[in-house]
């Protein structure tokens, strides 16, 4: 786990103005930084970025943080990763918790497995770019394809020589035990329990995680025979799981962003050439059928997924298999089918990049229309086959949550199949009834008390958090925190939690004068008034619980901590109590133009005095609807009087305060 003085360092040296620059063009507007909003896309720049306060906030699609948050936003990095990329950037050295013995094994492990895997990546591109047999054998081939010198060394190609033992004995030589080469898929073990090289004699294509760390690699051989596998990956290890992995997504994450889109291929020459033409939101499944976990880290970037499939019947039985996930997930899927049995990568190579570029964006079409025509093309006029493609497609269109979508595609699908729209909802309907009778009976099969992590997902559930079950390593390095629940509807109870939060933050500091008491700071003269008082709101509960843990040492919280704050509705909070779509402008009040505005600090007396009134007016109302209940079934009339009397009093009290806030209180 990352040290806490670390992550504190770290947010402290970070500066917003850099961070945010290295991604988003900000010119000078004011006391404030403005551009174009690198999370939506938007031609009047409406992203304001606050130098003095350290944070962001786009008033078009009102996202806000401060450095990290943007970072793990943007990048869509976890907290820890989010650290760590601060961290290399200004050069701080990470220091982790000690761990135990087991947990310092385990990390141990997987941290040695990304040392090897990136030593692996680096030998086999020196022999590509240093050996004879590299260049001669490896390199050609890579030229051969058409691939430029800047995209071999974007994407860290390589060779792996054909001797048996090339990587392993270099491997030891540098230090490296045996058991990683193993467990690490560079190598194979034999029965005697010597090694051998698994990708040898093949060009290499690395492949990067996220972050772009090296977790495995595609090997290609580069002979005719057809006894020798074409590709050779790297197998399951603790840091590569294919099925959540997808090739050339650490390269592709910016730009599928920007396109609001990803272009999805088959293997590794397609994202090559792909990138190579200039379209760069491109990524593959290498090889493999495409997985919920792949489908879910595109959704991370985008809703929109374009399929690049091969031209043959191969690659068209292969989109329709694949897309159904797709759907499911909420995805909108577009499908593009290359002619003349060409992929992307032999498209490109023989067309070239303009060619391609615009194939694609005039060529490409709904899944559900392509489906449906690819289907009624095989079916002819076979009345049966026809019947089986009617109900394909509508399975295929009750995957989609959107009810939207779903009316469109029952629409639309009504025309292109010749058939009443009626009959279609009825089809689709039937579907979704046998789905979930299905999923109700699989529910049935599995007893509650069996998952081991029954009930965790749930929120509002009682149970543990969802990492509860995590070590500390599979959660990244940072201990777990219950997610907290935003309020289903802002209430103006909420709005009066929210405001006296909003001053904590923003004049927890200042000092006020107070008569009879001197100059006292605001967060203390708000905490003394509010100490019986508990918020509902849980985002500014946490917060006035920290500012009350403080206040008890003698202290004030540094508003930024709440900024980095892991849950987003802490955040979110914090950097909207402090956000400012409008400053002043220093001119103002120059020698020349004299122009003077009172500003919100001047009179902090008024706002604490009129947040606090408005506040113990909320309680004193709800005490009253509290006694008039207990009233109404209330017998003894003792208690009745004590009741009333105790009335009357909240009565006076609120009548009182109602004068001083200017509201009318009715007797």
């Amino acid at each position: 786990m990352i040290k806490q003085e670390v992550i504190d360092k770290v947010l402290e040296t970070a500066r917003i103005e850099e961070v945010v620059g290295d991604f988003v063009d900000l010119k000078k507007r004011g006391t404030s930084l403005i551009g174009n909003c690198p999370f939506h896309h938007e031609k009047t720049p409406s992203f304001h970025v606050s130098v003095s306060k350290g944070i962001y906030k786009c008033f078009g699609c009102g996202v806000g943080g401060d450095s990290l948050k943007f970072v793990m936003e943007l990048e869509k990095f976890s907290y820890p990763e989010a650290i760590r990329y601060l961290a290399d950037k200004y050069s701080i050295q990470i220091e982790e918790v000690e761990r135990s013995p087991a947990q310092l094994a385990a990390q141990d492990k997987r941290e040695s497995l990304y040392v090897l895997s990136a030593w692996a990546g680096k030998f086999f591109a020196e022999q590509l770019w240093k050996t004879e047999m590299g260049q001669v054998i490896g390199l050609n081939y890579f030229k051969e394809r058409g691939y430029t010198e800047d995209i071999i060394k974007k994407f860290e190609l390589g060779y792996s020589p054909e001797e048996w033992t090339a990587l392993v004995d270099k491997a030891q030589v540098a230090g490296f035990h045996p058991d990683y080469l193993a467990a690490s898929g560079l190598a194979i073990e034999r029965d005697d329990k010597s090694l051998y090289d698994r990708f040898r004699g093949r060009v290499m294509f690395p492949i990067h995680n996220l972050t772009g760390r090296v977790i495995g690699f595609g090997g290609r051989t580069l002979k005719t025979d057809k006894k020798i596998a074409k590709y050779v990956n790297s197998p399951e290890s603790e840091i590569y799981h294919k099925s959540d992995v997808l090739y050339g997504l650490n390269f592709a994450k910016k730009a599928i962003m920007e396109e609001d889109n990803c272009y999805l291929v088959e293997g590794y020459a397609d994202v090559l050439s792909v990138h190579q033409a200039g379209v760069e939101n491109v990524v593959s499944s290498s090889g493999t059928s495409l997985t919920t976990g792949q489908i879910k880290l595109i959704s991370r970037f985008t809703k929109n997924v374009t399929i690049l499939y091969d031209g043959d019947e191969a690659g068209i039985k292969a989109s329709l298999r694949g897309t159904d996930m797709l759907l499911e997930e909420g995805l909108n899927v577009k499908v593009l089918l290359f002619p003349d049995g060409n992929d992307p990568d032999s498209y490109v190579q023989k067309f070239g990049a303009a060619a391609f570029k615009d194939y694609v964006k005039s060529k490409q079409q709904d899944f559900i229309f392509y489906k449906t025509n690819i289907l009624l093309r095989d079916a002819n006029n076979d009345p049966i086959k026809r019947a089986e493609v009617i109900r394909d497609v509508v399975e295929s269109i009750a995957l989609i949550p959107d009810e939207i979508k779903v009316s469109v595609f029952i629409r639309e699908c009504s025309s292109l199949l010749d058939i009443e729209e009626r009959i279609l909802l009825a089809e689709l309907n039937k579907i979704r009834l046998n789905r979930a009778r299905k999923a109700d009976k699989d529910a049935a099969r599995k007893p509650q008390s069996s998952l081991p992590n029954a009930g965790v997902s749930h929120v509002g559930m009682d149970g543990p958090p969802p990492d509860f079950f995590m070590t500390d390593d599979e959660r990244g390095g940072v201990a777990p925190m219950e997610s907290i629940e935003q309020p289903a509807q802002l209430t103006s109870e909420i709005l009066q939690e929210r405001e006296i939060v909003r001053i904590l933050i923003n004049y927890g500091d200042y000092l006020a004068t107070w008569e009879g008491d001197g100059d006292i700071p605001v967060a203390g003269v708000l905490l003394g008034n509010i100490s019986d008082i508990e918020f509902k709101d849980k985002a500014a509960a946490y917060i006035l619980k920290v500012y009350r843990e403080a206040a008890a040492k003698y202290e004030i919280p540094d508003a930024k901590q709440f900024y980095s704050n892991p849950d987003p509705s802490i955040s979110d909070l914090a950097i909207n109590s402090v956000a400012s779509k409008y400053s002043l402008s220093e001119n103002w009040n120059d020698d020349k133009r004299k122009i003077y505005v009172t500003q919100e600090y001047e009179h902090l007396k008024p706002l604490v005095v009129t947040a606090i009134y408005r506040i113990k007016k909320r309680k004193i109302e709800t005490e009253m609807h509290h006694i008039r209940e207990e009233m109404k079934h209330e017998k003894d009339e003792a208690n009745l009087e004590v009741l009333i009397f105790k009335y009357q009093k909240l009565k006076e009290a609120e009548r009182l305060l109602g004068g001083f806030l200017g509201n009318t209180i009715v007797k």
